[in-house]
């Protein structure tokens, strides 16, 4: 590596040795995309809450605690960004999403998943809107109030799916005509939604936000291009269109706050939906989006190479996500150097931070990887991030 940093070579890495500029807002050098795995009492809990054995008042008592033992769990291994682990959530953006006033939701949609040691079904609940979009009432804030009332070192951040999340798994076909006899009204109407959520969150003294993306993501791979066409739509103009309504939820967002954006390619028990480089939206996702920072998984072949980065502009942020949420085996240190040293030949190391590739716990399922793995893991990122980045 360069940039001005003196560097100490051996037979597989570089070792810094002068330090950079720590950063101190978000995203940190050492972050993490936000959800981690459930403990088992808060997932009994849940199953009583369904059975009809407590009530919703019950269920919140010990999320509350779970959350309390999280914050202090990411406090101590010395994280700066901290979330509520997503312990109120089933899953990543159906609890969010079906607040909106105009969602409804439906059946699952038949999803493959792929593993080392093949596939897995899963059938996720499936969104349409059958009405006007509004924001009702503020989805997150109380959620966030709590989070912050427990965090004592950090900053408290609070993670809420993409709108994208609301269009691209059904296209114009979930999504009324009579609601929404044309689409830029729908966009118009979604991008309101969340500017309202986000003025809402600001008020409450929120200043770090991430949006959840698998579609943009799910728009490099082939499979999912050929299905989007077979719902009618065009997946090259696809990632201009949701840049577009991505910054037009964003557009209004309070003094002060970060907001990123994480591409996910499918988390559901270590496995996963999608491949390929980030190519066909690079265009978008680097030069279109205004957002701050953009959390891209980087953890194996799945992903690419590094050369799509050479289009990120000066300003922004990119999170590598190089440690794998979903295997249990500890990545070698200087095996995450090296591919930061790589990335780094196509875009300034001053711009880059460090993360897992997804959360731990995208669904209440959780992946196949312990409480003590989930810890390792980010441990390595931020011992890897100090060493780099002279992270504090």
């Amino acid at each position: 590596m360069r940039l001005g940093n003196k560097w100490e070579e051996n037979s597989t890495t570089r070792v810094r040795i002068t330090a950079m500029t720590p950063r101190n807002r978000p995203p940190y050098r050492a972050d993490h995309v936000g959800s981690l795995l459930r403990p088992k009492y808060l997932l009994d809990a849940r199953e009583r809450k369904a059975r009809g054995e407590i009530d919703a008042a019950a269920l919140r008592v010990v999320e509350d605690r779970a959350i309390a033992e999280a914050v202090k769990f990411q406090e101590d291994i010395g994280l700066r960004a901290i979330t509520d682990g997503e312990y109120r959530r089933t899953y990543f953006h159906i609890d969010f999403l079906e607040q909106l006033e105009g969602v409804s939701v439906h059946g699952g949609i038949g999803t493959k998943f792929h593993t080392a040691k093949g596939e897995v079904d899963f059938a996720p609940p499936r969104l349409e809107v059958s009405g006007k979009l509004r924001h009702v009432k503020p989805i997150q804030v109380e959620d966030f109030a709590y989070l912050k009332s427990q965090v004592k070192h950090g900053t408290p951040k609070v993670c809420i799916p993409s709108p994208t999340m609301v269009h691209f798994r059904g296209g114009r076909g979930a999504i009324s005509k009579d609601a929404y006899p044309d689409m830029e009204g729908f966009f118009d109407d979604l991008a309101a939604c969340y500017r309202k959520e986000l003025a809402a969150l600001g008020a409450a003294g929120c200043t770090y936000v991430q949006l959840d993306d698998t579609n943009l993501a799910y728009l490099c791979d082939p499979q999912q291009r050929e299905a989007a066409r077979k719902r009618g739509e065009d997946p090259d103009a696809l990632p201009h269109t949701y840049a577009r309504l991505i910054n037009a939820a964003i557009e209004d967002k309070p003094q002060g706050m970060t907001v990123g954006i994480h591409l996910c390619r499918g988390n559901f028990k270590s496995a996963w939906v999608a491949e390929g480089g980030y190519d066909p939206v690079a265009e978008a996702l680097f030069n279109e989006l205004a957002v701050d920072g953009i959390f891209l998984e980087y953890d194996d072949y799945r992903s690419g190479d590094f050369s799509p980065l050479r289009f990120v502009p000066k300003g922004k942020i990119i999170v590598l996500g190089l440690v794998s949420s979903k295997l249990g085996e500890l990545e070698p240190k200087d095996a995450i150097k090296r591919r930061i040293d790589e990335a780094a030949r196509h875009m300034p190391l001053e711009q880059m931070c460090l993360s897992p590739q997804c959360g731990f716990s995208s669904t209440v399922h959780g992946n196949d990887i312990s409480v003590e793995n989930q810890r390792a893991k980010l441990a390595l990122v931020r011992d890897v991030a100090r060493e780099v980045w002279g992270e504090a």
